[in-house]
């Protein structure tokens, strides 16, 4: 009899090893993260009325942020350096959703301008009198060998992506604390996690970012209703490629490949609102097999190196040969 009740807690045991690895391939997102959207609260209902701001709100996932957030009620801010961009934007939120045009507020910002955002918040916060989540999306990658990449481009992607994200968290930091409440989520990178060749500077400024941000979150244990989260999104389809810096600040990227193989970007912001909806603190986001390498770094780091190194190889020697670094795994070299 006990052997039998032992073979069944076995087999049982198989079973959910040999589910949860099915699931695994086919998985876009961490667990923690696929389990709220099946059993957690959905954004349409925590999310509706709050109001959100979300910089880099003119294009990519801010843009599809905006029209989610529009649809779930989330009353906006929306900020970008441009203006054009950002009335485009909100014109589409309110023919999508049942927003009024005093719902959605259209402030232009620039990161880099960092005396300009205490008055910018001071804006945000009398236009609506609070804010309730602000989502750091603003921020550009890079495409570029670090042989050939002037330090003046490292300083531009610390100075918009790590400091100008902070000083905008600063500034808002203490309006939430104040109320008690309040989220504040950064959109991070899977290179804030680990490595990756073409992107020394960009994957710097996202360590810091994932750094600064777990560090506060500890530091804020007093405010138990205050979120930090942070998201690291792997290939998403955006214009984040054509708008990377490269070898010298002014140089456009030159070539910007098939977009088709990576995640779309509407399921990757549907993932994140989940997310902030359910209170998680760390999102990692992105289709096989980009996800494996999340979890080979967290619990396998000398195997993930190895095969980091492997494909980083390959991602170097295609780039070189004049393919897109991203599509590059997908892609074989050109031979002369």
């Amino acid at each position: 009899m006990d052997c039998c009740i032992a073979s069944a807690l076995c087999c049982f045991a198989a079973l959910c090893v040999l589910v949860h690895f099915v699931c695994f391939l086919v998985a876009d997102a961490d667990f923690t993260l696929l389990w709220a959207a099946l059993v957690g609260q959905r954004p349409e209902s925590k999310l509706k009325g709050l109001v959100v701001w979300v910089t880099g709100a003119s294009s990519g996932i801010g843009e599809e942020l905006a029209y989610q957030l529009a649809k779930c009620g989330s009353r906006l801010i929306l900020s970008a350096r441009r203006e054009d961009e950002l009335k485009r934007v909100k014109r589409h939120c309110l023919e999508s959703s049942d927003l009024k045009d005093g719902d959605i507020l259209v402030l232009p910002l620039d990161l880099v301008e960092r005396t300009s955002h205490k008055e910018k918040t001071k804006t945000a916060i009398q236009y609506f009198g609070h804010i309730d989540v602000l989502i750091n999306n603003g921020g550009r990658s890079q495409r570029s060998l670090c042989l050939e990449t002037n330090i003046d481009v490292y300083q531009a992607l610390m100075e918009l992506n790590f400091l100008g994200t902070v000083s905008i968290t600063k500034q808002v930091l203490p309006h939430m604390t104040q109320r008690g409440t309040g989220s504040i989520v950064s959109v991070s990178s899977v290179v804030g996690l680990a490595g990756a060749p073409l992107a020394t500077g960009y994957s710097a400024s996202k360590h810091a970012l994932q750094g600064f941000f777990n560090s506060l979150r500890t530091e804020l244990t007093d405010y138990p209703r205050i979120l930090i989260s942070t998201v690291c999104p792997g290939p998403v389809q955006s214009q984040i490629v054509g708008n990377s810096f490269t070898e010298e600040l002014n140089k456009p990227v030159a070539t910007v490949g098939n977009q088709e193989h990576k995640m779309p970007t509407s399921r990757c912001v549907r993932l994140m609102l989940v997310g902030i909806a359910n209170g998680v603190k760390e999102m990692w986001i992105a289709q096989q097999p980009f996800l494996v390498f999340y979890y080979a770094w967290q619990y396998a780091p000398t195997f993930a190196w190895s095969v980091t190194n492997m494909l980083g190889r390959k991602r170097v020697q295609n780039y070189k040969a004049g393919l897109d670094a991203d599509s590059a795994y997908f892609t074989k070299p050109k031979t002369s």
